[in-house]
């Protein structure tokens, strides 16, 4: 990770972390970098943006900062990640660029950029970025008179994008009522549309953002509001989106959640009987779920274990050429169909599963049952400080004794905020609880934690 980037962008508070002034450097650089890159040719970036009210702000000011360096700014207006990085892959971008906190709150924001194959920027490039941040590199000279750059509406690009979507799906999704929880955020725009296209009976909820309100209680990280919402109104399945809609998680007929291995497992079965599952192979994180692997090794399943954060996943999945990946959270990646996660792709797979099974959404993830498993951030003051502390890798050790080979503790910082995130699993949920506050409690009684 860099100073500003981390393993999902720029991204902090509004105005604190990430200023506009910031966001202004950043599209200077990139107007002026890739309009170098091509001499002689019109540069043109493409830009998307979630809901939160800061949102527009920083599209101001990245489409400032890019047409003053000469380039020509296209913008999608409200629509998800994948969306960018599928326009920007198709319509030959040089790249693009999404305003979006993903699933932090309303007043965090964040600005990721994407290459012009529609996959993440690459290293080489973010510390450039970085350096002239940090006034290293000079100042970039300002395009002038025709040389100066243009904004271009481009909503054409987000109903494109949509089209596709309608296109992937191989079944009608007739007679099917759905729910779509749109977490006040991206899939507000694109969600519904695609699934009334397919011929679902569409259940909406979380879907009137107001610049405030995204993933507020909503949401694939606020997931008991949609189970309410499925058993209500009698919907077959329910899915849940983050912010941008990179995320994915599901709810089945009775309100039990179906998490990302769940899904990964559901839909690898599948594409391994129909021989689209690459090596038999699925890329996952440490974070999957010890009752993931146990499925997979039952099928005869081999995966592949990366650091957490769907970035890596990527990586591992390109390098290799496999077709499946992702995260328990819902960063689901199929790579023949996109670069990065969608979360209305995945939905859309999943019921193409249960349309190919005939069965009802709770049968999808019966064979694939989660071991108990804790998970609880604390905010500190400085990660590095925690997972250096001697006490606290102590207790740590303590913790991998007592659960030998029934379990496993992982301590790690988080890659967007100043969170820590402890994580067991056991085989009763009271120990998963009580040896992550035994780690959490040590943190605290070593003066590292921003909570007071």
């Amino acid at each position: 990770m860099g100073k500003y980037f981390g393993t999902d962008g720029f991204r902090g508070e509004a105005n604190v972390d990430l200023k506009v002034e910031d966001a202004f450097r950043v599209g200077r650089f990139l107007g002026w970098y890739y309009k170098n890159q091509h001499p002689g040719e019109r540069c043109r970036i493409v830009i998307g943006k979630d809901t939160r009210r800061s949102s527009y702000m920083f599209e101001d000011a990245l489409s400032s900062g890019i047409t003053a360096s000469g380039a020509d700014v296209y913008l999608m207006h409200v629509t998800t990640t994948p969306s960018v990085a599928y326009i920007v892959r198709v319509d030959g971008f040089d790249c693009g660029i999404m305003i979006s906190a993903s699933h932090n709150p309303y007043y965090d924001n964040g600005i990721k950029v994407i290459s012009g194959t529609g996959e993440k920027i690459d290293d080489e490039t973010i510390d450039r970025i970085e350096e002239y941040l940090d006034g290293k590199t000079g100042e970039i000279p300002l395009a002038l008179r025709d040389d100066i750059g243009r904004t271009v509406d481009y909503a054409a690009g987000r109903n494109r994008y949509i089209g596709y979507l309608i296109s992937i799906a191989d079944r009608s999704f007739k007679g099917k009522d759905v729910a779509l929880d749109c977490s006040n955020g991206s899939a507000s725009s694109i969600a519904k549309p695609v699934f009334d296209a397919l011929g679902a009976r569409t259940h909406v909820m979380a879907c009137e953002p107001n610049g405030t309100n995204i993933n507020d209680g909503v949401g694939s990280t606020h997931i008991e509001k949609l189970q309410e919402f499925v058993v209500r109104e009698g919907c077959d399945i329910g899915f849940a989106y983050d912010g941008d809609a990179d995320r994915c998680l599901a709810v089945d007929e009775h309100g039990e959640v179906i998490n990302g291995d769940q899904i990964m497992y559901a839909c690898g079965k599948l594409m391994k009987e129909e021989g689209e599952l690459k090596d038999d192979t699925i890329v996952v994180t440490v974070m999957s779920n010890f009752g993931l692997f146990k499925a997979f090794d039952r099928e005869g399943i081999r995966y592949e274990k990366t650091k957490v954060g769907d970035r890596f996943v990527y990586e591992c999945m390109s390098k290799e050429g496999y077709s499946l990946g992702g995260e328990q959270s819902g960063h689901i990646i199929f790579s023949k169909l996109a670069t990065t996660g969608d979360g209305i792709l995945t939905s859309l797979r999943l019921m193409e599963v249960m349309l190919e099974r005939k069965c009802e959404a709770s049968k999808l993830w019966e064979e694939c049952p989660m071991y108990p498993q804790c998970l609880r951030n604390i905010r500190v003051t400085d990660k590095q400080k925690v997972m250096d502390d001697r006490a606290v890798n102590e207790a740590i050790k303590k913790a991998e004794a007592e659960l030998a080979d029934k379990g496993r503790i992982l301590v790690r910082g988080s890659g967007t905020e100043p969170l820590i995130r402890v994580m067991v699993e056991a085989d009763r949920q009271e120990e998963c609880e009580r040896l992550v506050d035994m780690v959490i409690d040590v943190i605290k009684e070593q003066g590292l934690s921003a909570e007071g």
